[in-house]
C-alpha cells in the first residue's frame, strides 16, 4: 500500500513551524516623483489643495526624464516655464517591497499674480498661497519633515538627504550612481 508523506517543516524548540522570511528590499523598481518647494514673497508657499489635503505640488519622473522634466509637468501655466533653481533635498524610504524617491526641486520667489496663472496637473486640485507656518501645520509629518529641511537648503545654499526620516549628511551612492 503506498505512503503519503508531507514534506518536514522546520520547527522552533517550542513547537511552532520557524517562518523563513525573505527582505523584501529592492524587490520591485523605484518609485521617483519630484515635490515643488514654490516661495511667494517671504512668508508663503504655493500648495495643491486636493480634496480637502495640503501637499506641495507632487508629480512622478518617468523613465528617461529628468525630475527637472518632470517639475515642469507639475505646474503648468507659467509663461516661459517654471522658473526652477536647483535641487533643495533629496528625500528616500525603503518600503516593504521598493524604495521610494522624491526629489525636492525650487524655483525662483514667484508673485502671486504669477502663481494666479499655474495650474496643477490633477484638475480636482485647486493652487492655493498660504503663509508658510499655515502650511507646516497642515502637512503630514513627512511632508511637514520634508518641507523645513528644504526650506533649510534653500536658505544655506545646501542640498539636504533625508533616508527614512532622518536627515544625512550625504546620499548614499546607491542614489548617486546611474543605474
Amino acid at each position: 500500500m503506498p505512503m503519503i508523506t508531507a514534506p518536514v517543516i522546520p520547527t522552533a524548540r517550542s513547537g511552532a513551524p520557524v517562518r523563513k522570511t525573505a527582505p523584501y528590499e529592492n524587490w520591485r523598481p523605484p518609485v521617483i516623483g519630484v515635490s515643488l518647494l514654490v516661495p511667494v514673497g517671504p512668508d508663503a508657499l504655493v500648495v495643491a489643495d486636493l480634496l480637502g489635503s495640503t501637499m506641495l505640488p507632487t508629480g512622478c519622473v518617468y523613465d528617461g526624464q529628468t525630475p527637472e522634466q518632470a517639475a515642469q509637468d507639475v505646474l503648468r501655466g507659467a509663461p516661459d516655464c517654471l522658473p526652477l533653481l536647483r535641487r533643495v533635498a533629496l528625500a528616500w524610504a525603503q518600503m516593504r517591497r521598493r524604495k521610494v524617491i522624491t526629489h525636492v526641486l525650487a524655483t525662483a520667489p514667484m508673485t502671486r499674480e504669477a502663481v494666479g496663472h499655474l495650474t496643477y496637473r490633477d484638475p480636482r486640485a485647486d493652487m492655493r498661497v498660504l503663509p508658510t507656518m499655515r502650511v507646516l501645520n497642515e502637512l503630514t509629518e513627512a511632508g511637514r519633515l520634508r518641507a523645513l529641511v528644504a526650506l533649510q537648503a534653500l536658505a544655506t545654499g545646501e542640498t539636504a538627504y533625508i533616508e527614512g526620516g532622518v536627515v544625512r549628511p550625504s546620499a548614499p551612492s546607491s542614489l548617486t550612481q546611474g543605474p
